[in-house]
């Protein structure tokens, strides 16, 4: 009898932890779908046709965002001017674009809008797109730019990747 009891209640943790599992798995799609359609609002090219890289570095990170066609010259032109002006803007502190793409809380972002003058930001383009690099000396700064880009990484699910493409 105990032994049944025990069985059953194991049996019922485990059918709860998959339950709890797949609830979570289905809402972070759910999100990353949301992410994926919102993208329109805040970036002009096509994230069918791009890539986003998310290269954490010792002294900030590294984020680029890559035509998947290296000839589809709209795509990289529309890239191009997206990051020149945000890294325009990421260099002021205004990170509204983020905000609105992935939400007011995301992490990192209250440091790197309070805390700018401690952020560098550099812009370069790429054959196939372009990137902006963050760097700082500032432990917080850069602890707020490693967590930003693993937000990102979550949000953007499979139209984003962890490292440098080559």
């Amino acid at each position: 009898m105990k032994k049944n009891i025990i069985i059953i209640v194991l049996a019922v943790v485990a059918a709860a932890a998959v339950a709890i599992s797949w609830t979570q798995k289905q809402t972070l799609d759910q999100r990353q779908q949301e992410i994926h359609e919102r993208g329109t609002l805040v970036m002009p090219f096509d994230l069918d046709k791009t890539t986003h890289v998310f290269n954490q570095t010792d002294a900030g990170g590294i984020q680029q965002v890559r035509a998947k066609d290296p000839n589809d010259t709209e795509q990289i032109q529309l890239i191009q001017q997206h990051l020149r002006a945000e890294a325009d803007r990421f260099s002021q502190g205004d990170f509204g674009d983020p905000q609105t793409l992935h939400g007011e809380s995301m992490p990192g972002l209250d440091v790197l809008t309070t805390q700018a003058d401690e952020l560098e930001v550099e812009y370069k383009e790429l054959e196939d797109g372009a990137q902006i690099s963050y760097l700082s000396d500032n432990p917080e700064v850069l602890n707020a730019i490693h967590l930003w880009f693993m937000a990102q990484l979550t949000d953007h699910g499979t139209d984003a990747q962890p490292h440098l493409a080559q």
